[in-house]
């Protein structure tokens, strides 16, 4: 197996090894494997995956703290449950990145295809490119960040978590929605049924700027986006949740 090990230069604070894995020379089985098996503490904090080549399941079920930066575009399932994780993208993804996210952060500095966050619990999914149709379908309480445009079905069925989109939305967005908020800078095509247009009230505003500088985004006011959400006539809404809205 050729995994290199790069020492980082001393430091009376933080002692660290950066670990170099390419795809071109070992198989996705052992870079996972080797991710599954590191211990809490460890010292291998940064890692490094080259000529990923579009492969499938990249960095799935990370649960340590570490950073991981993938350098060219990848297949389904990247980043698929994430529990801690700071994975960066260098490139665009295929289906499901991010799929049932616990925590951590994934940022994608391309696009994205279908179903990005979709069941997702946790943690910050950043897009700065485009997301593709049902973009975070079913999320429990992820936040998704997207810089330019999603697809159609985004937010079906979204139950909690927060989804800010910088471009536009296509048909039906928010479908069936339950008590996400969704803020749209740009034009939506069509809301799906039970989502409506929501006031812009001061904690909202609080929120999306909160989300937006995580993002790393300084560029955009929370005050040009249009917020989304449940008219709640689809489901027995329960009055413990009232603190959603």
């Amino acid at each position: 197996m050729n995994i290199s090990n790069v020492a980082t230069a001393p430091s009376r604070e933080v002692n660290f090894a950066q670990r170099v894995f390419d795809l071109g020379e070992n198989s996705l089985r052992e870079l996972n494997h080797a991710l599954h098996n590191l211990a809490p503490g460890s010292n291998e904090t940064a890692w490094e995956v080259l000529n990923p080549k579009g492969s499938h399941s990249v960095a799935v079920g990370v649960d340590q703290p570490v950073t991981i930066d993938v350098r060219g575009n990848v297949g389904y399932y990247c980043g698929g449950m994430n529990a801690g994780g700071a994975i960066t993208v260098h490139g665009s993804v295929g289906p499901g990145v991010g799929e049932n996210m616990m925590s951590g952060s994934i940022v994608v500095k391309g696009d994205a295809s279908q179903y990005a966050g979709a069941t997702g619990r946790g943690g910050l999914l950043v897009i700065e490119g485009n997301a593709s149709s049902r973009c975070g379908i079913s999320m429990k309480g992820i936040n998704i960040v997207v810089r330019g445009n999603i697809g159609h079905m985004s937010a079906f069925m979204a139950q909690s978590g927060n989804l800010v989109v910088l471009g536009d939305a296509g048909d039906a967005l928010g479908d069936s929605i339950y008590e996400a908020r969704l803020f749209v800078r740009g034009k939506v095509k069509s809301l799906g049924a039970d989502c409506i247009k929501k006031e812009m009230r001061p904690e909202h505003i609080a929120l999306l700027q909160d989300l937006l500088d995580r993002a790393g985004i300084k560029d955009t006011k929370p005050e040009e986006f249009t917020r989304y959400g449940s008219a709640r006539t689809l489901y027995n809404f329960n009055i413990d949740n009232a603190d959603a809205y």
